[in-house]
């Protein structure tokens, strides 16, 4: 039984990689019934590690077949979305373009996952997460001062531009049609929505608060009040300490005397107090900065990899992680007080629920 605010909804995913599986598992954790089509002829049983497929049901359809793209026809006409990340053009070669499908499926949200977008100079070309956000800007402003940009994993890009800009831009045209519009394409292009990620800096920078130097802003490990930080035993802190009254809280848990450190917003002052806080935090390990600073307003936190993440207290308290056959994963989010998700299955096979799908939405094989 399906469970989440998107109980009822239906939603076809054509199978690919990265941002589309994701919007489609977000769109499942909140109880959408969300069903992948996979390209028949492949065998690939479902495994647990697939974390992206979780509470995916699967069909096997040969896209270059007729009858199979009927029976896909079919399927659009029953659902509310779907997502698709293919080149341009190439769902229209197969005959499921926009032009057909909206017009067997008028009410269908039709959304279109690319890096560069349906349109543009770059928009038939191959690219990944760090190229799409390299034209916006955020790429630029991430890194060390003196070296060259980091790419923050493949996070700004393909999932943060990528995936929940095109699960709310789905969301927000399901909404206009249950209110009585029609259906309609939905182009959301990684770069488009890392570009609207940078929002406030490109505010900031346009008050003047920030410059394309690279760890010379507030927020780019610049300051020495907003950054990490190694402890004596080689793992890392985070302090985050921007407001004046979090400021004076890690001067004294620090034990700070140190009369420099009360030009807090003098930026000509920040690389002497940055080496000034790197010595202080070394120190101490980094087990015993957190029995000092962690739960106070200093706006503090360990550092945690990806294997300490689910044991931290918070994290268990708050079921942030689960646990499904031996596989450690982040649990649905956001939180309903009323109608709260679920990871509604494990990861299918490929074709596993081909019979099952076409007798639950009503479709003759």
């Amino acid at each position: 039984m399906a469970q989440g605010p998107l109980t009822g909804i239906k939603i076809i995913e054509f199978a690919g990689i990265g941002p589309g599986p994701f919007c489609g598992m977000l769109l499942s954790d909140l109880g959408a019934d969300v069903v992948r089509i996979d390209r028949a002829g492949k065998n690939r049983p479902g495994t647990p590690v697939d974390v992206m497929s979780r509470g995916k049901r699967s069909i096997a359809l040969d896209l270059k077949n007729q009858d199979d793209i009927e029976t896909a026809l079919k399927l659009l006409e029953q659902a509310d979305g779907m997502i698709e990340g293919f080149r341009p053009g190439v769902l229209e070669r197969l005959g499921l373009g926009p032009d057909v499908v909206l017009k067997r499926s008028p009410k269908l949200v039709y959304g279109r996952m690319t890096g560069w977008g349906q349109h543009g100079a770059l928009s038939h070309a191959a690219g990944h997460d760090l190229n799409y956000i390299a034209i916006t800007g955020a790429l630029h402003a991430m890194g060390d001062g003196d070296g060259r940009p980091r790419p923050p994993l493949n996070l700004v890009g393909d999932y943060g531009g990528g995936a929940l800009y095109l699960a709310f831009g789905m969301m927000a045209a399901i909404i206009n049609v249950k209110n009585g519009g029609e259906g309609q394409v939905i182009d959301c292009a990684m770069s488009d929505g890392a570009a609207s990620l940078a929002t406030m800096f490109y505010g900031m920078k346009a008050m003047g608060m920030w410059t394309d130097e690279r760890e010379a802003n507030l927020l780019d490990g610049g300051a020495h009040f907003y950054d990490t930080y190694e402890c004596s035993d080689g793992k890392w802190v985070s302090i985050g300490s921007i407001e004046p009254q979090f400021y004076a809280i890690l001067l004294e848990k620090a034990g700070i005397t140190d009369p420099a450190f009360g030009a807090q917003m003098d930026r000509s002052k920040w690389p002497e107090l940055k080496d000034k806080m790197i010595a202080v935090i070394k120190t101490k390990t980094r087990d015993e900065w957190c029995a000092i600073m962690e739960g106070t307003d200093i706006c503090f936190a360990p550092v945690l990899s990806l294997s300490e993440a689910p044991s931290y207290q918070h994290n268990v308290d708050r079921g942030t992680f689960v646990e499904i056959q031996g596989v450690t994963q982040p649990a649905p989010a956001p939180r309903f007080s009323k109608t709260p998700g679920a990871i509604q299955s494990s990861p299918a096979g490929i074709g596993e629920h081909s019979d099952e799908i076409l007798k639950d939405w009503g479709i003759s094989g």
